[in-house]
């Protein structure tokens, strides 16, 4: 039985919208009817995977195992023969749905040869060796900060908010001016100067400067001028959130990115991020390396941050991450980033159609519906798997998966796999 639905793992963080404001809450409640959401608690993630916090449940109780990790590792060819090889007879990649309502930290993952270094000298901040790219895909307008800002743009800032300038130094700031003319490397080593001088001031210092900046935005919003030029919402936003954070003034470093539903971002290692609010699907390798910079209560390794960082500016539409559109399928958009772990496919089928053949592949693949009500079959089994909003669908490599849609509305499907 290589083909079959899933209960999925949900996380409770403190940042994920509370109750049916939630897509992660109305997708779970919407797939399965005995599930009570609560309003007064947050729904943040909902992991689909075999993560060991969070291994999907098997809802086949033909099937003796009771976890998609513990099925796999029974049923390793199920990966698809190159998947299984490369990675060990493991699902290489994490699925997720997150809903935020309160930003998350900013951080950046490390690449391989990092990850394998601090795992090595510190396994209680870094729990494996592995490196973490990831991708989000917005399922509402969904907001993030993503990569450093092209220079221009901080040396704007660094001479319209005084506060930030204060922190940045005199010397940081005029090296960061002067680099404008010169080569890339220039400005990147002036970049992180900058960065650097931020992250390493004092915590008193810190508070002191965003109090007064705080001050002055609400002074100006007070009196209904407009404070865009300096991102004044999103820094009280972000203030109200964290009060006293370093992370506040990241803002004037990094991209502010607004994403569209079906827009993306790819975040390859050492990419400085932070996903601020909206509901998205995101997937990832299977890692948990994390270094943050700021927005957190969480250990702040700052030598490791600063040096580890990708220091090449450039402008907000350049983080955005295109699909390809399939040529086999009219349906189908792909969106495959440049690293092995995973790929993620989104399906648009218009409700007139009946029935809805998915693209064989050699890898083991998980399906999310997002909106549409199908029945799932396959030539080699008797049972079709009925699947409404909020379904999960494990297909092994190789498998034929034939949806028939059984209400005459449009599907929304993300797929998560593994193109080697």
């Amino acid at each position: 039985m290589p083909v079959f639905p899933l209960s999925c793992v949900v996380q409770q963080y403190a940042w994920g919208k509370m109750g049916s404001n939630s897509e992660v809450a109305r997708l779970l409640a919407s797939s399965d009817p005995r599930a009570r959401i609560s309003e007064d608690k947050p729904y943040a993630e909902l992991w689909m995977g075999t993560h060991p916090r969070g291994d999907a449940k098997i809802l086949d109780n033909r099937i003796s195992q009771k976890t998609l990790g513990q099925w796999i590792a029974e049923n390793q060819d199920s990966l698809g023969s190159k998947v299984k090889d490369t990675f060990n007879g493991k699902l290489p990649f994490l699925f997720k749905v997150l809903s935020v309502e309160t930003a998350l930290s900013i951080q950046a993952h490390p690449n391989k040869e990092l990850a394998e270094k601090l795992h090595r000298q510190a396994p209680q901040h870094y729990p494996d060796a592995n490196h973490k790219p990831e991708m989000a895909i917005a399922l509402t307008s969904f907001q993030g900060l993503c990569g450093f800002r092209p220079a221009e743009e901080i040396v704007t800032f660094l001479m319209k908010v005084p506060e930030f300038h204060f922190l940045i130094g005199d010397n940081a700031a005029t090296q960061l001016k002067q680099s404008l003319s010169r080569d890339s490397q220039t400005v990147a080593s002036a970049l992180k100067n900058c960065f650097s001088h931020l992250m390493k001031s004092e915590k008193k210092v810190v508070v002191e400067q965003l109090n007064l900046l705080v001050k002055r935005i609400s002074q100006q919003v007070a009196a209904g001028n407009s404070v865009e030029d300096i991102c004044g919402e999103l820094l009280l936003q972000l203030h109200q959130q964290y009060p006293g954070d370093i992370g506040c003034f990241a803002i004037y470093f990094l991209n502010l990115l607004t994403l569209k539903p079906g827009e993306a971002m790819f975040l390859e290692a050492n990419v400085p991020h932070a996903y601020l609010k909206g509901d998205c699907v995101e997937c990832m390798a299977c890692s948990d390396n994390t270094v943050r910079a700021g927005l957190t209560s969480k250990f702040i390794d700052v030598p490791t941050l600063c040096e580890m960082l990708s220091y090449t500016p450039s402008p907000s539409k350049d983080r955005l991450f295109p699909p390809t559109q399939s040529h086999e399928d009219p349906y189908l958009s792909i969106y495959d980033p440049p690293i092995p772990d995973f790929t993620v496919m989104k399906m648009e089928v218009p409700g007139s159609t009946t029935e809805y053949k998915v693209l064989v592949l050699d890898s083991a693949s998980i399906l999310l519906m997002v909106q549409g009500t199908v029945t799932a079959s396959t030539p080699k089994a008797q049972a079709t798997v009925p699947l409404q909003r909020g379904g999960v669908l494990f297909i092994g490599a190789n498998e034929n998966v034939s949806l028939k849609l059984t209400v005459p509305e449009d599907l929304l499907i993300f797929r998560a796999c593994c193109l080697l």
